[in-house]
């Protein structure tokens, strides 16, 4: 098996070798791909070092089997060609082709046979936000059909990258030292704030990765479902939280809900308000799993029920996810 990693100087590349280690996936031959700004870095993997080649045009991926693609969407379209060409998977953690017909969306515990139909040789990992949130859902969809979601992501630093969380970490040294916080990668400063926009706003007045989270559910979960989405940038620095409304055609019973979660896949409730148990980035953070709990009744609707979950962005929300559907297709050899 010989795997690639293009984009891996990056946060999510990081954990990409940190997740393929962790999990024993086979590797005989491993390929590391940057931009001109992090070409000759080194890694260890496996207690061997690699060296970072540049990414560029031509042959360099004829032979491989799994390329995991993390370089942001204008790589991704300008390199899938190139990366498939040869018959390499390329697993893709961009927006780039997402919505695309012929390119499947998935998410290994809701349809992860999706992955064996790729005309173009792509898998698409969907947004991290939505990951998290159908990996949920998908339990409580075979309870009874989802008709609409209401959803409030609080998004921590991780998701727009390393030096995003550096910048986090940055300005509460700066605010602390009484100077000026440097503010660079989001519109605001981000210490001590939340910052209600994630990704550039759309005609409709909702963002583009609220948007995602629309179109990107329907797809994964093949469904009608509606998802309202409201995403906000909070100042923890790694791991996501959701507070998710769903309606559904039947009403269900939290002890219905809160069973189907405990036994669904890449699911671990934390539900016990006696003791102060739930989820939170605090305890998320580095784990696999999606954290759910505060689990209740929707006091506004007679088939709604709310929950709240957590997990880690860069894991379950991107490297990981990537790893698990290559998994997957090893399996179906």
């Amino acid at each position: 098996m010989k795997v690639a990693i293009v984009g891996a100087s990056g946060a999510v590349g990081q954990e990409f070798l940190r997740v393929l280690d962790e999990r024993q996936f086979p590797i005989d031959e491993l390929v590391l791909f940057g931009s001109t700004r992090s070409a000759g870095r080194k890694y260890m993997f496996r207690g061997k070092e690699y060296e970072v080649q540049l990414l560029k045009h031509g042959d360099d991926f004829r032979g491989i089997d799994i390329a995991f693609t993390s370089a942001g969407a204008g790589t991704s379209k300008e390199f899938a060609a190139d990366i498939t060409r040869f018959g390499t998977v390329m697993i893709d953690n961009s927006s780039a082709f997402r919505m695309c017909d012929d390119v499947p969306l998935v998410v290994p515990e809701c349809n992860a046979a999706d992955a064996l139909n790729r005309p173009r040789g792509i898998i698409a990992n969907p947004n991290c936000t939505t990951i998290m949130m159908v990996v949920v859902l998908k339990p409580i969809e075979q309870l009874s059909h989802i008709e609409r979601i209401h959803v409030a992501s609080y998004q921590s630093a991780s998701g727009a990258g390393a030096a995003a969380m550096a910048e986090l970490q940055q300005q509460y040294r700066e605010l602390v030292e009484g100077k000026q916080p440097t503010v660079q990668k989001f519109p605001y400063q981000l210490a001590y704030n939340v910052i209600p926009q994630i990704d550039v706003f759309q005609d409709n007045g909702y963002t583009k990765e609220e948007m995602k989270m629309f179109n990107e559910t329907r797809k994964i979960m093949h469904s009608d479902v509606r998802c309202s989405a409201m995403c906000v940038r909070i100042s923890s620095l790694r791991a996501h939280s959701e507070a998710v409304w769903v309606e559904t055609c039947e009403p269900l019973s939290v002890e219905q809900v809160q069973q189907a979660l405990s036994q669904a896949p890449g699911v671990t409730l934390l539900d016990d308000p006696s003791t102060q148990t739930y989820p939170m980035p605090l305890f998320t953070a580095g784990k696999d799993d999606v954290y759910v709990g505060r689990i209740r009744k929707d006091l506004a609707n007679e088939n709604g029920i709310t929950l709240w979950l957590s997990g880690d962005q860069i894991k379950k929300g991107a490297a990981l996810n990537a790893v698990q559907i290559a998994e997957y297709l090893i399996k179906q050899k």
